[in-house]
């Protein structure tokens, strides 16, 4: 979908997760401000999410799904910082000519996080908004399940969550059986989600699943579209 110029000046930082799709969900319902484009991060070598796993072919759909411009940015595995922030300059400059003012993302209540990425928003002359911040995470998780949302856990950090958890459905039942210790949005990174339906969607995206990678730290699931070939 080519980039149209924006009217409400709003990209979203999109990883096809929950946080993602909550602050979507969040900021239209409290906003007549809309959000215009996508902006989501891939590995360069494998096309998938960063920290997510999940393929870009899938946040495609999910893009097509929502009927909002996708923009891509490709990174190195675990790039430096300065190569990271090159690359978002570079990634919101053709944003920043079509209007887009203002950059949203999902983040919760990690100020570190939210520090540099308003620092770094702020230095190629866009505004930093955050729909979701300092919100309790376990009304933003029945909020995600009452609304009708899907999500599958893609990732898990086996050093917080056991790796029985990853594939599994993000619903009442995952989140009964997760640790007092881990919070209820995965927001120190314990685990991330894939979001396959939602009342924005036009349509869902099912996906199945094509295998694990259970090395190292991270334990993932390889997701595909159902219906295409593994």
């Amino acid at each position: 979908m080519a980039l149209p110029r924006s009217e409400d000046g709003l990209v979203l930082m999109w990883s096809g997760g929950k946080d993602a799709m909550l602050a979507l969900d969040v900021l239209h319902s409290q906003s007549p401000r809309r959000v215009g484009a996508l902006l989501t991060t891939v590995t360069a070598d494998e096309e998938r999410v960063t920290m997510h796993g999940t393929p870009l072919s899938l946040v495609e759909r999910q893009a097509d799904a929502l009927n909002l411009p996708l923009h891509v940015m490709r990174v190195p595995p675990q790039p430096p910082n300065e190569v990271y922030e090159a690359r978002l300059e570079a990634a919101l400059t053709p944003l920043l000519e079509n209007g887009f003012s203002t950059v949203v993302a999902g983040d919760l209540f990690l100020d570190d996080v939210r520090a540099y990425r308003e620092a770094l928003i702020e230095s190629v002359g866009a505004t930093a908004l955050f729909p979701l911040w300092g919100r309790d995470t376990t009304w933003l998780a029945q909020r995600f399940s009452t609304r009708g949302y899907r999500a599958v856990v893609t990732a898990v950090d086996t050093t917080q969550l056991d790796s029985s958890f990853v594939g599994r459905t993000y619903d009442d039942s995952f989140l009964e059986d997760l640790p007092d210790a881990v919070d209820p949005c995965g927001e120190k990174g314990a685990f991330h989600t894939f979001v396959s339906d939602g009342p924005p969607f036009a349509a869902s995206v099912p996906v199945a699943e094509t295998g694990r990678d259970t090395t190292g730290r991270i334990h993932t699931v390889r997701l595909r579209a159902t219906g295409e070939e593994a």
